[in-house]
Formats: C-alpha cells, structure tokens, sequence
C-alpha cells in the first residue's frame, strides 16, 4: 500500500496574513503536492487540483489551487452538504486516540468539520470551534452553478492545532492524513485523492488510505 510523504516548512505567524499574502507566501514556501489520484474508473475527470501546505507556531495551513470544468455552491452555512459542491477536503489523523477529523471546503468558503470514528459516526464542530477555523476563498461568498467553461480558483483554511488533536508545545514527528478534490453534483462528477484508495466504491473515510505528514 503506497503511502505518500510530505514535509511542512515553518511559516511564522501564517494564520494571521490576509490571502493575497498568504497565497504568494504559500507559493514561495509551501510544500506542493497534486491530488491527481483517480481511484474509481467509473470517474475518470480530473481537474486540475494542486494543494501547498505549511505550519506556524500554532496552525495547519492548507492552500488549494484549482482548475476545471464545473463551479458549483450550493451550500452557505457552515456544515451543510460542501461535498456536494465544487470541494476540496483535508483528513487527518488524531494520533492520541485513533479517531479521525475531516474539513470540507466549498469554492465560496463554507466549511464542514467534524471528528470521526466512520463515515457515519461523527460529531460535528460547535459554533465556537467553527469560528476558530480561518478560511479563505478567491470566490465571493454566495450560491453559484457554472458549467462546460474552464473555472480557477484557490481556498485555504488555517486550522488550529487543538482542534486536531495535537498540542503546540509537543507536535509529535508527523500525522497521518490525506487530501481530497471532489463534486458529487457537478456537471462533471469526480473523487480525486492525493494518497491512493484501494476500496471498490468512492470512499474518503478510509484512514488505513491516508499519507504522512512530517511536522
């Protein structure tokens, strides 16, 4: 089973620089990586979708860069169906008790987030660690269906590292955790990962699948 790597650079106080810095920051420094991974033959469109990652004293940060058919939003309140929309999707491991968190991100911004032990099993995130989580969107922050054009975009999302389980003060080596691009309703349906998932049906929820991350 492939198991990709990658190393986050330190970016000093990353989560407080407004987007049009963080981007450029993000693209100088970053660590890239490309979710290109078409798991299900059954969905073969892949849209161009690059991620940068990076960390500061206190947050994770997750930039995506995206280009393709298709830009879809349907979802404007926070933990609403995103994965439906035109979505980008960090996993990740919590490494202290075996349970697993997921924020999903709209091309307008809406966030998902919740801790898992299954798909089906999950508590989703109160108002107040909701606020918590930084997000950013090239796009502006309403309901949107375009298709059969070529659309780009970028979104980031700065999330505190309490909210994944990991203290500040004592990171451990590195997490497991995966990175995902996918529209259920787009015109063009698709299910991309950056690791690769060895199971018959689309399914993100899989941390058996997930790569590492070296803080």
């Amino acid at each position: 089973m492939e198991m990709k790597t990658i190393k986050l650079p330190f970016i000093e106080n990353a989560e407080q620089m407004d987007f049009d810095v963080l981007s450029k920051t993000m693209e100088e420094i970053g660590a890239k990586a490309v979710i290109d991974s078409v798991n299900w033959k059954e969905y073969p469109y892949t849209p161009l979708a690059g991620v940068s990652v990076a960390r500061s004293d206190s947050h994770i940060i997750v930039l995506y860069n995206v280009r393709g058919f298709d830009l879809r939003a349907a979802a404007t309140e926070d933990n609403g169906r995103v994965w439906e929309d035109s979505c980008c999707e960090f996993f990740v491991s919590d490494p202290s008790d075996g349970t697993y968190y997921n924020f999903e991100m709209n091309c307008i911004g809406t966030v998902l987030a919740s801790k898992r032990t299954s798909r089906v099993d999950a508590v989703h995130f109160d108002e107040e660690k909701m606020g918590r989580i930084i997000r950013y969107s090239s796009l502006p922050h309403f309901p949107v269906e375009l298709s059969d054009k070529i659309y780009s975009w970028t979104s980031a999302i700065c999330i505190p590292f309490d909210l994944i389980g990991l203290d500040k003060n004592c990171l451990p080596e590195s997490i497991r955790a995966n990175f995902f691009k996918c529209g259920d309703l787009t015109a063009h349906p698709h299910f991309l990962s950056w690791n690769p998932i060895e199971t018959e049906q689309p399914d993100f929820h899989r941390p058996e699948f997930f790569g590492k991350i070296i803080l």
